[in-house]
């Protein structure tokens, strides 16, 4: 299952938000995509997943255009993770895991055993079993953001799609859920804002600046001191480790000693 996009380009209000991004995501590799907010991430997993459409170039899902596929077929074969994904409705959590079972569903294969050996076990993986019959608003973010995952574990799809999955999730949990996804037989796509997530949990790296695509490759190749100024703005100290791995330390800006600027001021 292959998922590549080849010089898309998205705009919105006369704003060209995306511009000529073109990358492919190698079968059952995790590929993190970082940058600051407004660079692109969210709109970019938005067209790879189908949701919108580009306005230049195309999308191709395991090799066929994503947008002349019907959306059951997408479905099946993708899932998607949105950051803000709620609902009105008095569903218990697991009724809002079930629903990721709803692609495979019909009158001539109706719900079954099965179906809820998956939910039960996505519920388990995430660490929501005990919690499978309580109402969706009397949840916290970080239990609704959880059963997200589950959903999307449910669809029993080869490519996960997560945007910004760790959101609402104390630390515990984010590098619990991301280990967890990584250890699924996925192909998986996340849009990332902690950089030492990205070097802890991906194969490669794709960094969104302004609305390009500006680096693609492994956590060491991308995560430079000099690119992460150059994108983010920031100093930081990147040690590598023995085993290829590396880690990010940020610096706090120090502030000028008052003798300084009032020399500057003199």
């Amino acid at each position: 299952m292959t998922l590549s996009a080849s010089g898309v380009s998205w705009s919105a209000g006369g704003v060209e938000i995306l511009k000529d991004v073109s990358l492919t995501v190698e079968t059952g590799e995790f590929l993190g995509i970082i940058g600051p907010n407004g660079s692109g991430k969210t709109s970019l997993m938005s067209l790879i997943s189908g949701i919108r459409k580009p306005k230049r170039g195309e999308v191709l899902l395991d090799g066929c255009p994503i947008g002349t596929l019907g959306r059951r077929t997408v479905a099946q074969r993708l899932a998607l993770v949105e950051q803000q994904a709620e609902t009105g409705e008095r569903i218990t959590a697991r009724q809002a895991v079930e629903l990721g079972r709803t692609p495979y569903l019909g009158p001539l294969s109706p719900w079954s055993p099965e179906d809820d050996a998956i939910v039960g076990a996505a519920l388990a993986n995430v660490d929501m079993a005990h919690l499978a019959d309580r109402l969706w608003h009397t949840l916290s973010g970080g239990e609704r953001q959880r059963l997200h995952i589950a959903r999307a574990l449910a669809q029993q799809s080869k490519i996960l799609l997560l945007d910004e999955p760790t959101n609402h999730l104390d630390i515990g949990h984010q590098i619990s859920l991301l280990d967890l996804v990584r250890r699924q037989d996925l192909t998986v796509v996340a849009a990332l804002h902690d950089l030492n997530h990205a070097a802890m949990f991906c194969d490669r790296i794709a960094v969104m600046q302004a609305g390009r695509l500006v680096a693609l490759g492994r956590p060491r190749e991308v995560l430079t001191v000099e690119r992460i100024r150059a994108v983010f703005g920031i100093e930081v100290e990147v040690e590598h480790e023995f085993d290829g791995s590396c880690s990010i330390r940020y610096r706090a800006r120090r502030p000028r000693p008052l003798a300084a600027i009032a020399a500057v001021g003199a």
